[in-house]
């Protein structure tokens, strides 16, 4: 009972230290993306690949509302075969970085996900990414490595604990995707005649 309730417990004080207005600037920059059509590409390894893969089902799915586009959600660790072609013809480091240039467009937005901050495919990715003027967002823990200090828009989990790293990112697109869905306009540029809508809707 100890030792759960000091996982708790270090849980919650991590937790504490999370970036808020920045969280804040992800939700807008998704919602940015939403309305523009935009595509929005999520990536990680390991318990981070089932985040990404959470994350896209999350965001394309459960923030569906009536009058407003539905997000162009991508998960580049979720088709195996073209995965395993890459890691297999052209190295693992290779595997996100190629599937971007596939797909990639201008305003498009790149969410990596990595612990360490330090996976090398994910560093490739980005790095592609970073040619075509897209917004990147990386979600670490540990010091933010080389990711943290590369992404326009950093998410640190500040934790050595890779449990609570892993527990928190996936509470994260939680946080995120029910923000999206429970103030569906929170972010968005409404024309005049729709100032009349309460504050609380527009999330503001």
């Amino acid at each position: 009972m100890e030792y759960i309730q000091k996982y708790i417990s270090n849980l919650q004080q991590t937790m504490d230290q999370l970036p808020q207005p920045l969280i804040y600037e992800v939700i807008h920059g998704l919602q940015r993306a939403r309305m523009q059509g935009s595509q929005v590409f999520i990536m990680g390894n390991g318990g981070s690949a089932s985040t990404a893969s959470h994350f896209v089902c999350d965001l394309a799915k459960n923030t569906r509302r009536e009058g407003l586009p539905h997000f162009r959600a991508i998960g580049l660790t979720d088709n195996m075969e073209i995965f395993s072609a890459y890691a297999n013809d052209e190295g693992y480091e290779n595997v996100f970085s190629q599937q971007l240039i596939n797909l990639i467009r201008p305003d498009d937005i790149v969410i990596a996900i990595s612990a360490s901050g330090n996976s090398k495919n994910v560093i490739n990715a980005v790095e592609e990414a970073q040619k075509y003027g897209v917004t990147t967002i990386g979600f670490t823990g540990f010091d933010g490595g080389r990711l943290g200090q590369m992404v326009d828009v950093h998410i640190h989990v500040n934790s050595t604990i890779i449990e609570h790293v892993e527990d928190i990112h996936l509470m994260l697109e939680h946080m995120i995707v029910r923000t999206i869905k429970d103030q569906p306009f929170i972010g968005i540029n409404l024309p005049d005649e729709s100032t009349k809508l309460s504050a609380d809707v527009l999330g503001d």
